[in-house]
């Protein structure tokens, strides 16, 4: 059996200073990519995967730095990458924040914010990541979603509205820069050991535990091994789906 390779030249990781998207991050250098290790306010963080990242074999790693709320932060990061030279053909969206409660106690200015960070950054980075891929008739581009995309969460409207939404705009990218030799998928996890899982009590994180078939939470390592393969050229032919990783829960 031929082991799988991410088989990237460059990679742009969205959200890689810690958890699933600092994971990813440091399978693809494994895989002698160069990775841009992007962050928000983690600049420490990020500067520790990025040595990480040079330590495993990565021609390339460094610290990057966007708001992806923003459009222009966005573009200003792209100007910058353009300056080194560096030309993602791997686009991993893997930036998330979370919210707990009713939607009756919901504030608006939340609910646009996780669909700011979730949704329309995918809008951003593919606007502004997506051509240059289409030119060279090669990318790879994977969204993180949630299984929450999928099924819906009681208390977590807003978040799983948001992960929902990405996923059909996975699905509708992948139709567009199909003919151009370009996939589009997302990974949609459930429980992950990560940052998110804290604000479970450790009451409320055994009965999750219990609820899960395989009896675990799911570690960041084993979602980056999903999105290894997905920019792998073992999955030339995989686009525009949306693949769970939840340990038989939520099936």
């Amino acid at each position: 059996m031929r082991q799988v390779r991410a088989n990237a030249s460059a990679a742009l990781v969205i959200g890689a200073s810690r958890g699933i998207g600092a994971a990813v991050a440091r399978r693809l250098a494994g895989d002698g990519a160069s990775v841009a290790v992007h962050y928000h306010r983690s600049r420490a963080e990020a500067e520790a995967v990025a040595a990480e990242c040079l330590a495993l074999g990565a021609p390339a790693a460094f610290a990057m730095q966007a708001d992806v709320r923003s459009g222009a932060s966005i573009a200003a990061m792209k100007a910058r990458l353009d300056e080194r030279g560096f030309a993602p053909d791997v686009l991993v969206h893997s930036a998330g924040t979370a919210h707990y409660g009713l939607l009756e106690d919901l504030d608006e200015a939340v609910w646009d914010d996780l669909h700011q960070v979730h949704l329309k950054a995918a809008y951003w980075l593919a606007r502004h990541f997506g051509p240059a891929m289409s030119w060279g008739r090669r990318g790879r581009i994977v969204h993180v979603s949630s299984v929450w995309g999928v099924v819906g969460s009681a208390g977590e409207v807003a978040y799983s509205a948001a992960k929902g939404g990405l996923n059909s705009f996975t699905k509708a990218l992948a139709r567009e820069l199909a003919g151009a030799g370009v996939t589009v998928n997302a990974v949609a996890p459930g429980a992950v050991e990560t940052d998110m899982m804290r604000e479970l009590t450790d009451e409320e994180r055994e009965e999750l535990r219990a609820d899960i078939p395989l009896g675990r939470f799911a570690q960041p390592e084993e979602v980056a091994d999903l999105v290894r393969f997905l920019v792998s050229e073992q999955a030339g032919y995989v686009t525009g789906q949306v693949i769970g990783l939840t340990g038989g829960w939520r099936i």
